[in-house]
Parts: structure tokens; sequence; C-alpha cells
């Protein structure tokens, strides 16, 4: 399709099977799945969590569920956590925020998948450009990531 970001270059060296989708910038998440033709719980939104400073972790959160920061701050064995500003979630990841994904990422930093991910069949994951999404298998996304899959996140 034309799109040449660093996660496409970075999914290209895998042998991972994946469809690239790019659609309008939407509004929201209901109408990015609506437009990819995907349920809410397959679209997967990937933040940039701070541990201390210059440390990072990418937290897959399935459309329709929040972060659960005292679940999140027990599986990481962190008493704290906060989320970057735009900045700085940039210079951590070279993304901007709403292009954020662990594809082609300036470093590889660790992931966390609630476990609603690991239920899914297909998911889509961000492309590293707004709009634009890799549609793959959850079990191979979360095993190329070495991803620790827990109960992370509530509904919201």
């Amino acid at each position: 399709m034309g799109l040449d970001t660093p996660a496409v270059r970075s999914i290209d060296a895998t042998d991972l099977a994946y469809r690239l989708v790019v659609t309008e910038i939407p509004a929201g998440p209901a109408e990015s799945a609506a437009w990819q033709g995907i349920t809410l719980g397959q679209l997967i939104r990937t933040i940039v969590v701070r541990r201390k400073e210059g440390e990072y972790v990418f937290v897959l959160v399935p459309g329709g569920r929040q972060i659960d920061w005292p679940k999140l701050r027990t599986v990481l064995g962190a008493r704290r956590l906060s989320l970057p500003d735009q900045d700085e979630a940039k210079e951590a990841t070279g993304y901007e925020r709403g292009a954020i994904t662990p594809f082609g990422a300036t470093t590889a930093w660790p992931v966390v998948a609630d476990v609603a991910v690991a239920q899914q069949g297909l998911v889509a994951i961000g492309a590293g450009a707004r709009g634009a999404n890799f549609h793959l298998d959850a079990a191979q996304l979360l095993a190329l990531f070495g991803a620790t899959v827990a109960e992370v996140t509530k509904p919201g």
C-alpha cells in the first residue's frame, strides 16, 4: 500500500503473516474498528508507560478497556508508574502519540499485554501512522515480543 514506517520495515523483517489496513484517521476507537471490519476488542492500543526515569514498557490495551493501574503496578513490581508527556513518549518510542506501536520503536521496551488480547484470534495493532494498522494473529504477536500476559485492564 506504499506505507513506509519503521513499523512496516520492522514487521517485514519477521516471518509474521499480516495484512496492512489503512483508513482515514478515525474520530475514536469504535469508528476505527468499524472501518476496519473488526470488533472493538480486536483493536489494540499501545500505551507507553514510564516505570522510572528513562525506563518504559509498552502496554497492549484492547479497545473499550483502560489500564487498571493497581494491577499493572503489581505485574511490574512497581510502586509508581506514569504516562510520559507527548514529547517524552516520542523520544522513548520514535512515534507520535496515536501512532505508538512496539513494531520498529527506537527502543525495544518490554511488552505487557492484557489477557483479553491473548483471547483474540485476529487483532489490529498500530502500524506506525495514524489510521494504519496491522491485522495479525494475537498469539504470534505476543510471542514475537515475548509479552507478559496478565490482567492489567478494566472496562472503560
